[in-house]
């Protein structure tokens, strides 16, 4: 695929499934205002724009590492011809979904809403049976060996501490 079109494809699919996700959703929900039912605290608001900035900056780097390192796009009809083990995917297989959940928390600590907080938990529960009755299966058909490794290296949802380094690549960044 061309890089072009991959990041066009990207760019499409970054608006339709995570902008719905984590955008359209959450203001359906709640209308992005303040129902403090959290707490009141303008300390947890301000923790929730940290955590809503670096989960944003975390999900753009991933879109880019599949148009242009993958040479696809996340989304299933245009996936990536090449297995993405750089970026955030040297420290978490799932970055992006890693990312739209954070985006989540971050506006439910923002808004204060404990609405959100529960539709978090429902999308992190639908992001866990598509990643492991879906996605983790087409990933071992495509790319076997080479996933099964990154598999045993790198985990599902928590990050690691230390980057994982393929053998043979360790200045991959």
């Amino acid at each position: 695929m061309l890089k072009t079109h991959a990041l066009t494809g990207s760019a499409v699919f970054l608006f339709l499934a995570p902008g719905t996700v984590a955008g359209l959703f959450p203001w359906l929900i709640i209308g992005w205002e303040s129902s403090r039912t959290i707490s009141d605290a303008p300390l947890v608001r301000f923790a929730g724009l940290g955590v809503i900035f670096v989960a944003g900056a975390g999900l753009l780097d991933s879109f880019l590492r599949f148009a242009l390192d993958g040479q696809g796009t996340p989304a299933p009809p245009m996936p990536t011809s090449k297995l993405v083990t750089r970026g955030l995917y040297r420290w978490v297989r799932n970055p992006m979904y890693v990312a739209v959940f954070g985006l989540i928390v971050g506006q439910a600590l923002l808004f204060q809403s404990a609405m959100l907080v529960l539709y978090g938990a429902l999308v992190w529960i639908a992001f866990h049976i598509f990643v492991l009755f879906f996605e983790e299966r087409r990933l071992i058909a495509e790319f076997s060996e080479e996933y099964e490794t990154y598999c045993r290296n790198v985990p599902r949802w928590i990050p690691r501490f230390r980057p994982w380094r393929p053998e043979g690549n360790a200045t991959e960044s």
